[in-house]
């Protein structure tokens, strides 16, 4: 086991430090954007030497508007996904839905993501842990950070120590959302890598128009809070044209912004670092 506490097939972190990321467009889309964003930032993971992880999800679930995308088809999204893993060598995360779908994706990724909405449904945490794959839960919107305990126990409780948690921010009325960062502390008191999912803690959900809004001008000044404060991870959505993406674009990064995030944040933690030792 490493010293972030990850032990993942393609993840390596040496002795650089780093914390590890965790990035990718919100859903699979289409082969060529997969490819062309996973391509992109594994070489900004080997520059600043950041362990990597591709994210997409196979399909959205939790749409505002009926009409909304969801995806392009369960299987042969998960097959992109698939793709991606034997390609670059990487390991992939995706969200499940329902305690049926976990067996169908832990074939094709190395760990399974819970959403923010899910985390206390004990039936998806417990078939997710039963797959023997990683799990990533992310923090509800309604929920402290210490009372993730009890989610991740109902993972340990099935026989899967292989957990992270992600906290992705808190409603702030009904239209906003706020990150409370004694949660990041907090929730490493669990034993468990934690991560900042950045741009979902940027949403602005529950528009009039039924398409959620968002603040990407305030990436920069989340991620450095939470490499501040110790998170072992960020999460970042991110796409090569943010106004073209088909769910989520209104939180996320442009691609070509990565660079200069990245490298700004690894300055940051080395210095953290530096008053560790």
């Amino acid at each position: 086991m490493n010293k972030s506490g990850i032990d993942i097939p393609g993840i390596s972190f040496g002795q650089s430090g780093n914390f590890f990321l965790i990035a990718g467009p919100c859903v699979v889309e289409s082969e060529e954007v997969v490819f062309e964003v996973a391509g992109h930032l594994l070489k900004l993971s080997e520059k600043y030497q950041i362990p990597y992880i591709f994210k997409a999800s196979y399909r959205k679930a939790n749409r505002s508007k009926g009409d909304s995308f969801t995806g392009i088809g369960d299987i042969k999204a998960l097959k992109i996904l698939a793709d991606v893993r034997k390609r670059f060598s990487i390991p992939v995360i995706t969200d499940i839905h329902n305690p049926e779908e976990a067996a169908m994706a832990a074939e094709y990724v190395d760990i399974l993501q819970i959403p923010a909405f899910l985390c206390r449904q004990t039936d998806i945490l417990v078939a997710a842990a039963r797959t023997g794959r990683w799990i990533n839960i992310k923090k509800g919107q309604f929920l402290s950070g210490p009372s993730m305990k009890f989610a991740i126990e109902k993972v340990r409780e099935s026989g899967n120590d292989k957990i992270m948690v992600t906290d992705r921010g808190n409603m702030f009325g009904y239209q906003d959302i706020i990150v409370d960062f004694r949660n990041i502390p907090l929730m490493k008191k669990t034993g468990v890598p934690v991560i900042m999912d950045i741009t979902h803690s940027l949403q602005q959900p529950n528009q009039e128009a039924g398409v959620s809004g968002g603040n990407p001008e305030m990436i920069e000044t989340i991620g450095k809070a939470a490499i501040s404060v110790g998170a072992d991870g960020i999460f970042i959505e991110t796409h090569p044209n943010p106004a073209m993406a088909k769910s989520d674009g209104a939180n996320m990064l442009k691609l070509s912004g990565m660079d200069d995030l990245l490298n700004k944040l690894v300055a940051l933690r080395k210095t953290i670092n530096s008053f560790n030792n």
